[in-house]
């Protein structure tokens, strides 16, 4: 009698389990007439993880033992180089399109689209679904236009149909799916049947860049935070061995962080004229569209008479090394005239927080990220060198098996020689 009883009530917790899992998940999307072809059930397996705000010395600096192991196992770079500006959207799509901001479209969190008479947040949740916001064409559309299924938990991007494409499974993003869930749905992805299961799988998290910001890249609950991403692909990777299953990771993040001077922030310029002029505004870049271009130059030389603790560029005289000026600008979505802080000042009529992102990552290095490797695709016990980020893409391809045709700024050779 007491197993009967000790049965129904494990069956019961099962059930309610499964019943609340169900009634919360609502943001889970899958395309379930897709399947792979025979060709791509063959290939091997590639996770992609993020860690927004994971600076380059950051597994290092806090002791982040199982991400310093498994890399150990595979390989890590000094540093990977992100695209400017060293701000979320943008870095997240270079690294899924191996183009610069400038030739994908995505140049900031937040910008102005003159083809569109319309500005693009990060915020705005209907634009972040509009595929018609992104160029390039991101690793999980080259796979299923490859008849190679794909997955998202979570990826800017992702849960827009770019090209008329989205993964045959994506999350809408969402704070509130507890980590071992993610691991488990991650798992559920990989014990489908060959023809449904996905060979590429992106897997987003959002520290330690909030902690970052909001009590600064040396402080304790940063620390805590890097931990945390340490443990959770630790127990990603434990539950993909058990698979069996060929997967190798590749571990990146966005940009990394920095401390601020938030006792002297810089003021917007009084001199902006918001009648000539729209302001799109971040704490470390001021862009600003003119209205009218003959007010333009009228506006340069003003703020390049005034300006103290920050430079100003013309969109035309932006310095190479950005790949962001108007020879780039393949969507004229960057700004005329650009106000970029001189580190470690920033932006802002009020007291800023203490940790910001977003400067020149050749010029400041708190800028750089993060990249680690391991699995059966990639040689064992490397050290390489600082890459850009756009290398990423073709890496990723190549391992796959895709081939594009569209032209990237990403090169093959940069890293193909950390593969089997």
């Amino acid at each position: 009698m007491k197993k009967l009883l000790t049965c129904l009530v494990l069956l019961f917790s099962v059930l309610n389990i499964s019943a609340q899992a169900l009634k919360s998940d609502t943001v889970s999307h899958a395309d379930h007439d897709r399947k792979n072809t025979e060709e791509q059930q063959k290939k091997p397996y590639v996770i992609l993880i993020s860690a927004d705000g994971f600076r380059y010395d950051y597994a290092k600096k806090y002791h982040a033992e199982h991400l310093l192991k498994l890399s150990a196992k595979g390989l890590r770079a000094a540093a990977m180089i992100p695209s400017f500006p060293t701000v979320t959207f943008p870095n997240h799509y270079t690294l899924v399109t191996g183009m610069y901001p400038s030739h994908h479209g995505l140049v900031s969190n937040s910008y102005y689209s003159a083809e569109k008479n319309d500005s693009y947040s990060m915020s705005n949740k209907l634009q972040v679904r509009d595929g018609s916001w992104y160029g390039g064409t991101p690793l999980w559309v080259l796979a299923e236009q490859q008849h190679m299924i794909a997955a998202s938990l979570f990826w800017v991007g992702s849960e827009a149909a770019i090209k008329g494409v989205r993964p045959t499974y994506y999350y809408t993003y969402t704070e509130k799916i507890k980590m071992p869930d993610r691991i488990q749905i991650v798992l559920n992805w990989l014990k489908l049947p060959e023809e449904k299961r996905p060979h590429f799988i992106t897997f987003y998290l959002s520290e330690p860049d909030h902690s970052g910001h909001h009590f600064g890249p040396e402080a304790p609950e940063t620390a805590r935070a890097v931990k945390l991403v340490d443990s959770v692909v630790y127990q990603l990777t434990q539950a993909v061995k058990a698979t069996g299953l060929p997967v190798s990771f590749i571990f990146v993040s966005d940009h990394g962080m920095t401390t601020v001077d938030t006792k002297n922030p810089i003021g917007t310029p009084k001199i902006i004229d918001r009648d000539k002029f729209k302001v799109i505004y971040s704490s470390t870049t001021l862009e600003l569209y003119a209205r009218d271009k003959a007010d333009i130059q009228p506006m340069y030389a003003a703020l390049r008479k005034s300006a103290r603790d920050y430079k100003v560029y013309l969109k035309t005289e932006m310095p190479d090394r950005f790949h962001y000026g108007a020879k780039d600008d393949r969507m004229n979505r960057i700004g005329d005239i650009l106000l970029i802080p001189d580190w470690p000042k920033v932006f802002s009529d009020k007291i800023p927080g203490i940790g910001h992102h977003g400067f020149d990552p050749l010029k400041v290095k708190d800028m750089q990220a993060t990249f680690f490797a391991w699995g059966p695709a990639f040689k064992e016990g490397l050290k390489i060198p600082a890459f850009e980020n756009v290398n990423v893409y073709p890496l990723v391809t190549t391992i796959l098996g895709l081939t594009y045709t569209e032209q990237i700024d990403g090169k093959k050779e940069v890293l193909e020689s950390i593969l089997r």
